[in-house]
């Protein structure tokens, strides 16, 4: 493909993703990577600063939830054309994290934004679902470097102080950091109960969870 096209694709690709056409990002995947450009590229140059953008854009209230969650999915759908080639390439993830919401909360919307956002980021995301039980974050510790937890209810937030004192029991605490957030969760109880981190949203997560990985 002549460098001036894949420029082109590239382009279409992130305004695609940033611009949530979901029904879009999968077409312009494949046609860029039948055109010659690399799966890596893509994800490095493309799909990562289109999430940084969408990103950026939420946090001068550009965007709003919904704003950001079609983008995420029209991420995903492009990630779903690019994950098995770039395992093929030897490409490796960031880092991995589970994250899942606690027990006793069953919301996910958050959840699934930071998970879309952080597989965007190039994390290796394990989405371990809703009503977590403390011992279900502790058998998933052990395959990955971050364990997040989220949770929206001030009678379910407590659970992430019980997962914490459960990892340490299970000899696991020193080999992974905790991330917690939700709107139940501020940055000083994230302190309390002995996480690593607190982030308020997707973006503060990724930007977090880079730094620490």
């Amino acid at each position: 493909m002549p460098e001036g096209r894949s420029m082109d694709v590239k382009e279409e690709l992130g305004g695609a993703i940033i611009a949530g056409k979901m029904s879009e990002t999968a077409g312009i995947t494949r046609a860029a990577l039948d055109g010659g450009v690399e799966p890596a590229a893509l994800m490095n140059e493309v799909l990562i600063p289109a999430m940084q953008t969408v990103g950026d854009k939420f946090e001068r209230q550009e965007y709003f939830v919904p704003e950001v969650l079609v983008s995420a999915r029209a991420m995903q759908a492009s990630l779903a054309v690019l994950r098995p080639l770039l395992a093929a390439h030897g490409v490796e993830a960031v880092a991995r994290i589970a994250i899942g919401t606690v027990k006793g909360d069953i919301h996910e919307i958050g959840k699934n934004i930071v998970c879309m956002v952080l597989e965007g980021a190039g994390f290796a995301v394990t989405d371990l679902g809703v009503d977590v039980l403390p011992q279900t974050f502790v058998e998933a510790a052990g395959g990955v470097d971050f364990i997040g937890m989220s949770s929206l209810m001030t009678t379910s937030r407590d659970v992430m102080g019980d997962t914490i004192r459960a990892l340490a029991e299970a000899g696991l605490r020193d080999k992974v950091k905790v991330v917690v957030g939700g709107a139940a969760v501020t940055l000083d109880y994230a302190s309390i109960i002995g996480a690593d981190a607190y982030a308020r949203d997707a973006n503060e997560a990724v930007r977090i969870i880079t730094a620490m990985a």
